[in-house]
């Protein structure tokens, strides 16, 4: 099998694994305990995002891993990070507390899809091996920070208050 489609087999069934282990053990939880709970448990996950510095830390990747992919990442995850960080010591002032999930999520839903745009641009696939140890965190990672910035939005869409038409 070539590096590409091994790469994308190993992508798609990063999210299979964590859609399944998502349904069956994480959503039950968010879903059963209070919203801000909920968002600071996935900010908690997201906090830790500044760990895609490492795209263009030298002697972690490969010299020729593409720089329109990694830089982007890099700093793309970093804000989402600190903006998961933020909204975690915000949780006391509730609206800046929810300006903060708001903006992380958005932020960090953004950067992903980006980042596989310019992955794709790069044909990232084909010259995976220039991760190096990083190649875990496409195929590993990502699905996860995917698959709980969709459980977010879907919390703050239920979360809204409904109004009910005057007449």
């Amino acid at each position: 099998m070539s590096p590409e489609r091994l790469f994308q087999l190993q992508l798609v069934l990063g999210y299979i694994t964590w859609l399944l282990c998502f349904v069956e053990y994480i959503w039950p939880r968010l879903r059963s305990i209070d919203p801000i709970g909920a968002h600071r448990a996935i900010a908690t996950l997201h906090s830790f995002r500044f760990f895609g510095l490492v795209f263009i830390l030298p002697g972690v990747v490969g010299a020729h891993l593409s720089s329109s992919f990694a830089v982007f990442a890099a700093y793309g995850d970093l804000l989402t990070g600190v903006l998961a960080i933020l909204a975690l010591f915000t949780v006391r002032v509730r609206p800046l507390f929810w300006s903060f999930v708001v903006a992380f999520n958005v932020t960090g839903t953004a950067d992903l899809v980006l980042d596989y745009y310019h992955a794709i641009q790069a044909d990232l696939p084909l010259h995976a091996g220039d991760l190096g140890a990083m190649y875990a965190i496409p195929v590993v990672y990502v699905p996860l920070l995917m698959i709980t910035h969709m459980a977010a939005f879907y919390l703050l869409l239920r979360a809204l208050p409904r109004r009910v038409p005057s007449y």
